[in-house]
């Protein structure tokens, strides 16, 4: 049996939100089998939990936030990726702010994080959502159309294109694919930072954004040139980002895709609403377990590997 999984032991982090710049700990807590991932306000008078679904996405401008009543976590996205990523079904975030903290701006943080406390299984099978015939969500037209689509595939795989008109992003790639069935995540997405303009974070910052961002946990460009001393840490890190994104986007509907998700410019907004389209069409997926581990997609019945 293909088992879910949680981790060994509590971990725990501290850092600042890119948006808040408000100082936040994170407790990473082993969960029972079919809880899911949960984000527990612990700072609150009564802590509040706010579990995984896709209708927990309440606000998706910059980044995807889930709520319940009125308690909201914000930037989810990069540690929900490393979920994703490392298999992790079933997980307690207990969260002392309204924001996840931005650590370094990838994913890598949080993978180390959950690497160390070690992953168990669990005596339950995995639940898998498996998509039956295409999907696809667009908005927009010629220039500014920008589309996302889930279709049937034995495994998890990810196609994604950017559209940026700068000539550092220009001279990276704007496509990339990969498979979770054959890619290590760790090794070639987990590292993959978030990006912005530098007069982008002027305007956020008057609007009371990425108050926590800088060159220390997100890729800064001018008009010519990325800002950061060490550079890029992908040859294509943008896209790769973008595919990180929507692995954490993705995985917040509570269970692992059987699918192949191909984007256009898609983000937040449009990648919650291909999951609620989805849920929306019950004979467009199914939920499936694998009694025996040899008929799951190649890499899904191991333990993720390091770096």
């Amino acid at each position: 049996m293909l088992q879910q999984r949680t981790l060994k032991s509590i971990t725990r982090a501290v850092g600042v939100g890119l948006h808040s710049g408000q100082r936040v700990e994170l407790t990473l807590r082993p969960a029972p089998a079919d809880t899911g991932i949960v984000f527990r306000r612990v700072d609150l008078p009564e802590p509040v939990d706010i579990p995984m679904r896709a209708e927990s996405v309440t606000d998706t401008r910059l980044a995807s936030t889930v709520s319940t009543g009125g308690a909201k976590v914000q930037t989810v996205e990069h540690i929900m990726s490393a979920c994703a990523g490392l298999g992790l079904d079933n997980l307690y975030i207990d969260i002392t702010a309204d924001e996840v903290p931005i650590l370094d701006g990838s994913a890598s943080s949080f993978v180390f994080l959950l690497q160390s406390a070690g992953i168990e299984l669990q005596k339950a099978p995995r639940r898998f959502i498996r998509v039956l015939r295409p999907v696809e969500v667009r908005e927009g037209e010629g220039d500014n159309l920008k589309w996302a689509r889930l279709e049937p595939y034995h495994g998890f795989k990810l196609s994604f294109e950017i559209d940026f008109d700068h000539r550092v992003v220009n001279a990276t790639g704007q496509r990339y694919e990969f498979d979770l069935s054959v890619g290590q995540y760790a090794r070639d997405i987990a590292r993959a930072r978030t990006f912005g303009f530098t007069k982008e974070v002027e305007y956020m910052r008057s609007k009371g954004l990425a108050l926590g961002g800088g060159l220390d946990n997100a890729i800064v460009m001018d008009d010519h040139k990325v800002l950061n001393a060490g550079g890029l840490r992908y040859d294509d890190e943008f896209v790769k980002h973008k595919i990180l994104d929507a692995m954490g986007d993705l995985y917040i509907v509570g269970k692992p895709l059987l699918a192949a998700y191909s984007a256009f410019r898609s983000g937040h907004a449009l990648n919650n609403k291909l999951l609620r389209e989805l849920l929306a069409q019950s004979d467009a997926y199914e939920i499936v377990t694998f009694e025996d581990t040899r008929q799951a997609p190649h890499g899904f019945g191991e333990i993720a590997r390091a770096w």
